[in-house]
């Protein structure tokens, strides 16, 4: 039995010493665009969030939503519902550079060291980002408690006071 536990020991240190190699799975800021020309103010045209019962599009309900971004991919995203206060959530962009391939990903200030991928384009001024379930939160029934969602956005260079 001790032979056993020993070379199951031997396989599993082998394992985190080589299985887990961090190239493989790196934050980067060049990918199919460059992080940094995300720098600027953006407002959304589009600011949805689907849970397992429900949907709602921010905007499209009167709401509004703006996302300040750093060239380092800092950022500061305000949502303002037209049924309850306006809360803000930040962040850093980056690409995880996974087996050859890049994903655009945020690390949430409010889960540090987590990242979660998402589907993105930036196509002249508009900047989208695309995420699956789990993928963002939001508080359906207004009563404190968010909820898991996907959630979905496209954005638009520009402030809020050149929209009004």
């Amino acid at each position: 039995m001790k032979t056993w536990t020993k070379l199951l020991g031997i396989v599993f240190i082998t394992f985190l010493t080589f299985g887990c190699d961090k190239e493989d799975d790196e934050l980067v800021k060049e990918g199919p665009f460059n992080i940094s020309e995300l720098a600027g103010t953006w407002v959304a045209t589009r600011a949805n969030f689907s849970g397992s019962n429900t949907s709602i599009d921010v905007v499209g309900e009167g709401g509004n939503v703006t996302i300040s971004i750093q060239s380092s991919g800092r950022f500061t995203m305000t949502i303002d519902a037209v049924d309850r206060p306006a809360y803000t959530v930040s962040g850093e962009m980056s690409w995880e550079k996974f087996e050859g391939q890049f994903y655009f990903a945020i690390e949430w200030d409010n889960y540090p060291g987590d990242w979660d991928t998402y589907g993105a384009t930036l196509n002249d001024t508009v900047f989208s980002i695309n995420g699956g379930f789990d993928s963002g939160e939001y508080d359906f029934d207004n009563d404190g408690t968010f909820e898991p969602c996907s959630i979905s956005f496209s954005f638009t260079r520009g402030s809020t006071s050149s929209l009004l």
